[in-house]
């Protein structure tokens, strides 16, 4: 990879024979970062109801911290509620955290979501076209009914924000309020074998999808 000229050190292309600092170099390959600073970590949870999205609660809650070793220190990157499920990272990885949540970037966020009633195809093309609420306009890159339970749905959600119960009050607003919500994927990242409450370390090969899909949004959608 470095002679057919794929790497890059802090923006310059590699030759074989070159050396870098790990911990302070900028690595590249294919123009998508390789995380080489000793010490980073990235673990994958499944977050069931209950604890909150925080590093720390001053009222003792539990938190997504309880979920994950005691060292090295990660942080979650984003949030879900407290009533809310699924998938989400903790890091040490601050670029990667900035990246992932960073509206910017658009790097998307899937979602199931129960409502009440079934969403027909207006309500559908609202949440996409843009939804008012009270702290803003806020729209889906791509809403769809998966299923059907009687009075109520499955709906797919994908968000390229993340703002504070944001799908719940989307679908809220367009008359279908949520009684369940859970995060299946972030980017390219799924698991639907990991359990509630279970976790495991990102692989390389996952780590740098999320860096790539965070270019990739920016190139699309960036000003």
């Amino acid at each position: 990879m470095i002679a057919a000229g794929r790497v890059t050190v802090d923006g310059r292309v590699a030759t074989p024979g070159d050396r870098a600092d790990p911990a302070t170099a900028r690595i590249e390959v294919d123009g998508v970062p390789l995380p080489t600073r000793p010490g980073l970590v990235y673990w994958l949870v499944n977050k069931p109801p209950g604890p909150i999205s925080t590093a720390a609660d001053p009222h003792g809650r539990p938190t997504v911290m309880d979920l994950v070793p005691a060292g090295p220190r990660v942080f979650p990157v984003g949030r879900l509620d407290a009533d809310s499920e699924g998938l989400l990272l903790l890091t040490n990885d601050g670029d990667l955290a900035h990246l992932v949540t960073h509206p910017r970037h658009g790097v998307p966020k899937t979602y199931l979501v129960r409502v009440e009633g079934v969403p027909p195809p207006e309500a559908l093309r609202r949440l996409v076209a843009g939804v008012e609420l009270d702290d803003g306009p806020a729209r889906a890159m791509s809403a769809r009914v998966v299923d059907t339970l009687g009075d109520a749905a499955l709906v797919e959600v994908v968000m390229g924000e993340g703002r504070k119960r944001e799908v719940r009050r989307m679908l809220a607003a367009v008359g279908h309020p949520v009684t369940r919500l859970a995060r299946t994927a972030i980017g390219p990242v799924r698991d639907a074998a990991l359990r509630p409450g279970e976790r495991r370390p990102l692989t390389i090969d996952e780590v740098r999808a999320l860096y790539r899909a965070a270019g990739e949004a920016w190139e699309d959608g960036g000003a």
